[in-house]
């Protein structure tokens, strides 16, 4: 069994993995730089190293990281997501140096990187995907000619890419010429090769992904199905388990589709497929992230799996301890990134120190992040700072709870996505349960939120705790 773990990560994340190893009897080590000193990672862990001074080098660093696990008697090595979970070259040190890598092959995080290769993989297997090109693209010539060919609107993609950066949508020629070399360099900058491809663009499509767990046994499961399609410029907002659109038969169906991804690429440990399902009500192949996601906490609200366990099982060379016909989905589940950003002025990132902070309770709560009263939010890393997880039994139930404790939380000293949340949870077309990835750009009304201050939302945490002392 594995004995000790290196968390390769920062923040939440880290903070996540932690805990688990915690349950399981592991010792976990964290990493830091100088920026993260502070970190709660850094605390909760069993033992943690300064990787250094630049605030993000030392979290990139594979070779560093792998003798940092070699030299302080670790066994496995758990890259969270971002940073270097889905690059190949840590899988291979991990593997070279006697590591156990908590995630899949190297080879498998190379091919599904490759967006080609992916598509290539899929196509294969029988998984349908988006008309586009079956390599990358040439010229601005050999674009616009397959660009005619599939019709306008199209997608420039970085074909490493990921995270939502790299993409741009082109509705006519003169957006592809405008957007072409725009895109050549984003690929280049962000993913260190200047590779792109195009395909056709789904309009306001629902953004629905499947969980799926493998083992080095030969058995996938699937976990059901997450909707992602609260979403802005590509970067999810919301996160819904089971996602409220789709009918039993579409989620039998596109279950059945991931697991038979998962196995056309030899997957191994936790990974997730994502879908594009049209107004036609056809899915399309999208990508496999081939890491842990911010959203798994959602999954496990909903099937009562502790994915980041199954992981350092997975990784330990032990089978599934689940068979499909275990895994069953109950009542709704919804995570909330909250973000240090302010919504009303281009969700421009807001650092600084948080003055306040508290934790929403209660059944069927959960709050998964890193931040405490005091601590200062670097400006070096994603905006986000912590994740509200709510279930309920049913999609009314859920709204009802998530839109209460979004009343509950209280984080001060820094603008935050808290109150746009609930001017969303509060529109008629959100709480039908039928949206698309356009929701966001089409209600720019919900942006017009009125700002409570400190004082009104202590005002009324005290007199809410008051009514419910007094039963009332």
């Amino acid at each position: 069994m594995i004995k000790k773990i290196l968390i390769a990560n920062r923040g939440e994340i880290a903070v996540r993995i932690v805990r688990a190893c915690r349950e399981m009897g592991i010792r976990s080590v964290a990493i830091y730089t100088d920026a993260d000193r502070h970190g709660l990672h850094v605390k909760k862990a069993d033992e943690a190293y300064n990787i250094g001074s630049d605030p993000i080098l030392g979290y990139l660093n594979a070779h560093n990281i792998v003798n940092l696990a070699v030299a302080s008697g670790c066994d496995a090595l758990h890259p969270g997501y971002g940073f270097l979970s889905e690059n190949p070259v840590i899988a291979e040190v991990c593997a070279r140096r006697g590591i156990r890598f908590i995630g899949p092959s190297p080879k498998v995080i190379s091919e599904m990187g490759d967006k080609i290769a992916a598509r290539q993989a899929m196509i294969r297997a029988g998984i349908p995907v988006t008309p586009g090109s079956d390599h990358n693209l040439e010229s601005l010539e050999e674009a616009r000619r397959l660009a005619a060919q599939i019709g306008y609107p199209v997608m420039l993609k970085a074909t490493n890419g990921g995270g939502g950066r790299g993409i741009r949508r082109c509705d006519s020629e003169a957006e592809l010429t405008s957007n072409y070399d725009r895109v050549i360099s984003e690929a280049s900058k962000a993913f260190g090769r200047p590779e792109v491809f195009i395909e056709k663009c789904v309009v306001n499509p629902k953004h629905i992904e499947v969980q799926v767990l493998g083992d080095s046994h030969g058995n996938v499961i699937h976990l059901y199905e997450r909707d992602c399609s609260i979403q802005r410029r590509n970067q999810k907002l919301i996160e819904i388990a089971p996602s409220p659109q789709l009918t039993e038969a579409q989620r039998e169906y596109i279950g059945k589709l991931a697991v038979r991804a998962a196995k056309a690429v030899g997957y191994v440990n936790a990974g997730t497929v994502e879908f594009l399902l049209d107004k036609d009500n056809q899915f399309y192949f999208m990508e496999m992230n081939t890491r842990l996601q911010v959203e798994h906490c959602i999954t496990e609200q909903i099937t009562g799996v502790d994915i980041v366990q199954e992981q350092i099982r997975i990784a330990d060379g032990q089978p599934l301890q689940y068979a499909q016909k275990d895994i069953q989905h109950r009542g709704f589940a919804m995570e909330f990134r909250i973000n240090a950003e302010d919504p009303r002025n281009s969700f421009l990132p807001s650092l600084g120190r948080i003055t306040r902070y508290y934790a929403p309770g209660g059944p069927g709560v959960r709050v998964d992040g890193a931040i405490y009263t005091g601590y200062t939010i670097p400006p070096y890393f994603d905006s986000m700072c912590a994740k509200l997880i709510v279930w309920s039994l049913n999609w009314e139930a859920v709204i009802a709870r998530g839109r209460r404790s979004l009343d509950d939380m209280g984080l001060y000293g820094v603008k935050t996505t808290i109150p746009y949340y609930k001017e969303i949870l509060d529109s008629a077309e959100f709480r039908s349960g039928q949206f698309n990835t356009g929701f966001v750009d089409a209600h720019p009304e919900l942006l017009e939120y009125a700002v409570q201050s400190p004082r009104e939302h202590k005002a009324a945490a005290i007199a809410a705790a008051l009514a419910a002392h007094l039963g009332m």
